[in-house]
């Protein structure tokens, strides 16, 4: 951003932020002739003239598309979280140009969501070194991790001097400027190490190559399952990790913007497994994706809650003896709910690290069983005064009937938080040991668990207690 604007941003509200959006739509509804327009709109970051699209009408886009070379249009549909929509607006030799400068792996995802007519016309009309990357990645499936890499990587021969590589360098800078770190090859393209630009920068011009150059780093294969490989490369701090072929041959890299998206798409994932969907959504999808997600766990999740209903069926000879009971269902069921989630939500915290040993694990389920433990007895406890209370001053009940009903009821809280502490961890440490993520022991899934725990442990106690034992 040009001085200008920043000392304009500053005058107009100090520490607000101006609305770029705003600015950029209105120069576009102006009528600035094309050279002036395209300067002001470039003085603006990419990212915001993308978010700026979203307030144009399809004219309005195509006045910019139009002022706008496709080197420039291509860094802001790069920031765009509506690329496939725009790209349609755009004539098929700009679409070409523009995929032809996109990074290869998002110009591969996009043609492949693309009908099939129409991405073999644009894959035809691309020069052939960019067709045969997006061909590259597009020959992964979508959940292998050679399919997000990028191609853009500074490759240097083995056995060259520092004088020698950096000639490399300034002779590949041209078409790849992800040059922070560099990848030393051997003849056959096999990875030897990685080079800091620093280190390079400084090194003296007939120092050796390998006296700079580090040979423990890590890598990923690209026919890796993307999950298995954010797992081993997520704790490491490089702006890169270099992608290998079965043959061992560097083929390219994870960016570390690359990375962040992955992981913020995996904890997407889970995030929506936690609320019972088969997978994350997002407010353009359509109606019939969207109930494909959801449906079948509401129909697993229906038949665990006929099995409640049937368990609570099968007391209601204990609900038409002692109906007051009824009463306190909710607060056994909710209670036993909120544990249950919470007992999840951290052993799911837990198990993201791989390397979580059996004898954490075990520590974890003892621990949660002693949680669950000291708040029953405190939550019981203060069930069975309050409940008691109730009942005496308010339902005008006998203090013996009153209090053993409360009784019951702490005793049938204590139960069902201890229990429901024990199924939030241990379902989801089963699930993680039958290689099943174990984010789908989502909450909904535990919530229905322990609400058969609960009315179990509830109904049975008032049949056992009050009416078999006091004889209510």
């Amino acid at each position: 951003m040009n001085e200008k604007m920043i000392f304009n941003s500053e005058a107009r509200g100090g520490a607000q932020r101006p609305d770029y959006r705003a600015e950029i739509a209105g120069l576009l509804r102006g009528d600035l002739t094309p050279k002036p327009l395209k300067e002001r709109i470039l003085s603006y970051h990419e990212n915001d003239i993308a978010a700026a699209l979203e307030l144009l009408s399809r004219e309005e886009r195509r006045r910019l598309y139009g002022i706008l070379d496709a080197a420039s249009l291509a860094g802001v549909l790069a920031y765009s979280g509506r690329l496939d929509e725009y790209m349609e607006e755009l004539s098929v030799r700009k679409q070409v140009d523009v995929l032809s400068l996109l990074e290869a792996a998002t110009a591969a995802e996009c043609l492949q969501r693309m009908e099939k007519g129409r991405r073999n016309t644009l894959t035809e009309l691309m020069d052939k070194e960019v067709r045969e990357e997006i061909l590259l990645l597009s020959s992964f499936d979508e959940d292998e991790i050679g399919s997000k890499m990028s191609t853009n990587f500074i490759s240097i021969p083995a056995g060259s001097t520092v004088r020698q590589a950096m000639r490399t360098l300034i002779g590949q800078a041209e078409e790849h400027d992800n040059i922070s770190t560099l990848y030393v090859v051997g003849e056959d393209e096999v990875l030897v190490g990685a080079i800091e630009l620093k280190k390079l920068i400084i090194a003296r011009e007939h120092t050796a190559l390998e006296d700079i150059t580090r040979t423990s780093y890590p890598y990923v294969y690209a026919g890796e399952p993307v999950d298995e490989c954010l797992e081993r490369v997520k704790d490491y701090s490089e702006d890169s990790i270099p992608v290998l072929d079965g043959e061992n041959r560097l083929r390219g890299v994870l960016t570390s913007q690359e990375l962040a998206r992955l992981l913020d798409d995996v904890l997407g994932e889970d995030y929506a497994r936690l609320a019972g969907l088969s997978a994350e959504e997002d407010l353009q999808e359509p109606l019939k994706r969207s109930i494909g997600k959801r449906l079948p766990w509401l129909v697993i999740l229906l038949g665990l809650g006929l099995l409640v209903s049937s368990v609570v069926g099968l007391f209601e000879p204990v609900v038409a003896q002692l109906a007051v009971v009824v009463s306190f269902q909710s607060l056994i069921l909710d209670m036993s709910g909120n544990v249950g989630t919470q007992s999840l939500a951290v052993t799911i915290r837990v198990l993201m690290d791989e390397q979580v040993s059996r004898g954490q694990k075990r520590f974890l389920v003892r621990k949660e069983a002693r949680v669950g433990l000291v708040n029953g007895l405190i939550l019981g406890g203060l069930s069975t005064a309050l409940v008691g209370a109730y009942l005496v001053v308010f339902k005008g009940q006998a203090p013996v009937f009153a209090f053993s009903v409360s009784l019951c009821t702490g005793l049938a809280l204590l139960a069902s938080i201890v229990l429901s502490s024990l199924s939030g961890t241990v379902i989801p440490i089963l699930f993680k040991r039958l290689n099943v993520d174990p984010a789908v022991a989502s909450g909904p899934l535990i919530t229905t668990v322990n609400d058969l725990i609960a009315v179990v442990s509830f109904y049975g106690l008032v049949w056992v207690f009050l009416i078999n034992l006091l004889g209510f």
